[in-house]
Order: C-alpha cells, then sequence, then structure tokens
C-alpha cells in the first residue's frame, strides 16, 4: 500500500473514530486478557553506573530506524555538584516506563496503543494509530511522539519489533559499554534484574499516579531525586 493511500485511510478512519466516539481498545483489551502472560519484561538502569555516553541512545537510534528530530531515548544530565576536583553529574533515562497500568492504551480510540498480553510491552500498532495524539496528551511521562516518516504515535517498545523477536536484548542493553542498564523478565525470581533490584535500592518516577512503572533507576549519589 503507498504511504499516500495509507495516510489517506487513516485520516478517513480518524474522521470515523471522531464522529462516532467509539473504542475499541477495551475490546482488544478484553480479547486479550484471555491470553496467559508468560512473562513481564522490566528494566533497571543503574545511575551509578551511567557515563552519560549516549551509546544506548545510539543504538535505540539505529536498530528502531529512528530519525533526526525524535528519539525513543535520551540520556538527560544534570550538574555538576559538588567543589572542583570532586565534581560530578548525574545522568538520568528518559524513555517509555512500560506502565502496568497504561494511561496511554485507555485513551487510545482504534486500538493502536496496546499492552502485549505475553510479555506486558506496551506497544503501537503503527497501522491502526490515526495521529489523534490521544495518547501522547495522555502519558504522564510524555515520551510519546508521532514519527515523521510513519505520522503514527512512537516510543520505546524495549525493542519488540526488532531485537527481541530475534531472542536478542534490547539495543540500549547491549550497547552500554558500562553495563549500567539490565533488562528482563520480573516476574521470575532467579532472573538477573530481579537480582539487581535485590543488591541495592531502587525508585520509579511519578508512582503516586498509579501507572506501576516497570522502569526502575538505582539513584547515583548526591543530587536531588525528583520523584
Amino acid at each position: 500500500m503507498s504511504n499516500s493511500r495509507r495516510l489517506f485511510l487513516k485520516g478517513a478512519c480518524a474522521a470515523v473514530v471522531g464522529a462516532s466516539g467509539f473504542t475499541i481498545a477495551t475490546a482488544k483489551d478484553q480479547a486479550g486478557s484471555k491470553v496467559e502472560q508468560s512473562c513481564k519484561y522490566a528494566l533497571v538502569h543503574d545511575e551509578t553506573k551511567c557515563i552519560g555516553c549516549d551509546a544506548c541512545s545510539i543504538a535505540c537510534r539505529e536498530v528502531n530506524q529512528v530519525p533526526e528530530g525524535v528519539s525513543r531515548l535520551e540520556i538527560e544530565r544534570e550538574g555538576p555538584f559538588g567543589e572542583y576536583p570532586d565534581q560530578y553529574f548525574r545522568f538520568t533515562r528518559k524513555s517509555c516506563q512500560q506502565c502496568d497500568d497504561t494511561p496511554c492504551v485507555k485513551v487510545c480510540p482504534t486500538g493502536a496503543a496496546y499492552k502485549d498480553p505475553k510479555t506486558g510491552i506496551v506497544c503501537v500498532d503503527e497501522w491502526k494509530c490515526v495521529g489523534c495524539q490521544y495518547c501522547i496528551a495522555a502519558c504522564p511521562y510524555q515520551i510519546r511522539f508521532i514519527h515523521p516518516v510513519t505520522k503514527a504515535a512512537d516510543k520505546c517498545d524495549f525493542c519488540k519489533e526488532t531485537r527481541l523477536k530475534e531472542g536478542l536484548l534490547p539495543a540500549c542493553v547491549d550497547a552500554c559499554p558500562t553495563k549500567a542498564l539490565t533488562f528482563g523478565d520480573i516476574s521470575d525470581p532467579e532472573s538477573q534484574v530481579v537480582q539487581v533490584l535485590k543488591s541495592a535500592p531502587s525508585y520509579r518516577t511519578k508512582t503516586d499516579l498509579g501507572t506501576r512503572p516497570k522502569v526502575f533507576r538505582i539513584a547515583a549519589k548526591g543530587g536531588e531525586i525528583n520523584l
């Protein structure tokens, strides 16, 4: 299907959705709930090991073909803290938080935003997305964007459609030179990601909203943590 025809159909679909107010996302969730979840993927970002080199974000862009001007993953920098020569920076990861309770999925009128029933990964079906941006407005972490090529909502999906389907780790995890990122099944008590979480205190952002994010952070020394 040509891109122009696809965009025409998306526009027509958006008009129908807007006129009817009918949401099929609920039906999709109900159907998906019948599938037994085999795992629950989570990610740990150890800020004590992160050096802000951007290897993760570069790998993400290359593997998932993310164009310039938008990003699925960014490393934000704070600092320097302290006095020279004992100064240090704090590096935090900005990406989809892979919520258990998903505001973006709840507001999607076409079912394009969904949580994979087997892995718990929050995804976007670009062929169903009509670009209404409801999910972007609903995301409390402000990490979704409209892909300039596909014109669909986009964000980190743990490389579900690229690396994971080949049995590989997400691109960011594999590229990190200091092993600051750990990925795995949080429902498996023997998994590496669970062992890392047991080894040090961690925190998650905006937990007061009840979204239950599955991106955990081990806090770097010093600096204020904004929850």
